[in-house]
């Protein structure tokens, strides 16, 4: 009876870690056989900064392309009914893709294709003799920084370096400093996006959603907003989101906001000639360049997309600004500060397309 009882308990034992094997075996079978050099340009695609940290970005690999898609499970129904800031996102990890194609020796073609109501980007590869893009490096280093900055301007110099960043002609960027008139109008559409958008019970919940309040919740899902990266401290759930829901009031947030954006050197806003998918992927291809050049430059970025986000400010402040009647996609700020905790990304095998 115990010999039995023995091997049968073995047994158990050995189906239990069989079970277990399989499970992560088929966790990570979608990647056997892959190029690997193109699954290294889907990790540093990964890298891309995107609304909410939701990573709405789809993967599939072919023999000589990879092919970028939206990911509408992802997507935020309230600030971006448009899906404007996911395919900016998709724009964004589209720059990294190439830039690491450039670093593991081949050259692209990048097109954008629209058939069927369905918009995705499809990045030809060959293996060639190519030039490395030197902003390959600071992938990895890239974040955006919410916090309150060092109230130090930047130089003419450094403007101008990022002034002479090599963008698509569709895709313009806007530099206004801070104590100039065009900054503080700037600064008052922020304020007034901020009223908007934290009386909308609605975005105030989709917000809160997304937000991780402590590391178990950033292990759980992988993305969101985690605690830390926002500057709070880490609390039970049941604990902390009351308490942050109490702070999501237009005074409050304002009253952050502005101490953020007056310890910022500049207001940046990227803007582009139309309004449709193609011009937003475009848009993020540019900000994520911006981005990696700051970074480069030991310079920190956020965002201040309330205006963008609300469509009415958005053509207020299209008609207001000098920025040739083109479409505001982004405003960002942007100035010194120290190094904040990263945010955390999805398994590469979550976001592929068989």
């Amino acid at each position: 009876m115990q010999l039995g009882a023995y091997l049968l308990q073995n047994r158990i034992k050995f189906m239990r870690n069989l079970i277990i094997l399989l499970m992560m075996i088929s966790s990570s079978v979608l990647l056997k056989g892959q190029n690997s050099d193109f699954l290294k340009m889907l990790e540093y695609g990964m890298k891309a900064p995107s609304g909410h940290n939701t990573q709405p970005w789809k993967f599939k690999i072919n023999k000589n392309n990879i092919e970028v898609y939206p990911n509408f499970e992802q997507e935020l129904l309230i600030v971006d009914k448009s899906h404007r800031e996911l395919f900016i996102s998709l724009g964004c990890a589209v720059a990294n893709i190439c830039i690491t194609a450039n670093q593991l020796g081949y050259a692209y073609h990048r097109e954008i294709i629209q058939k069927n109501n369905e918009t995705f980007i499809r990045i030809n590869l060959n293996k060639e003799l190519v030039n490395k893009n030197i902003l390959f490096q600071q992938i990895d280093k890239r974040q955006t920084n919410r916090s309150v900055y060092k109230n130090k301007l930047l130089s003419q110099d450094t403007i101008d370096k990022l002034r002479k960043l090599k963008i698509n002609p569709p895709v313009s960027i806007y530099f206004y400093q801070k104590g100039t008139k065009d900054f503080n109008k700037l600064s008052d559409f922020v304020y007034e996006g901020n009223r908007i958008l934290f009386s909308n019970k609605d975005f105030k919940s989709e917000l809160l959603d997304w937000i991780r309040f402590n590391q178990k919740d950033i292990e759980n899902n992988k993305d969101g907003l985690a605690y830390n990266v926002l500057g709070s401290p880490s609390l039970p759930k049941w604990i902390a989101r009351p308490i942050v829901k109490s702070f999501l009031k237009p005074k409050s947030q304002n009253k952050s906001e502005k101490e953020k954006i007056l310890s910022s050197s500049h207001l940046v806003l990227i803007a582009t000639s139309d309004n449709d998918p193609k011009d937003w992927i475009l848009a993020g291809e540019a900000l994520e360049l911006f981005f990696l050049k700051c970074t480069e430059l030991g310079i920190a970025v956020a965002f201040c997309n309330q205006p963008c986000e609300v469509e009415t400010l958005s053509q207020e402040l299209r008609a207001e600004m000098n920025i040739n009647n083109n479409y505001p996609m982004l405003l960002m700020r942007i100035g010194y500060s120290e190094e904040m905790p990263y945010s955390m990304r999805r398994p590469l095998e979550d976001v592929m397309i068989e």
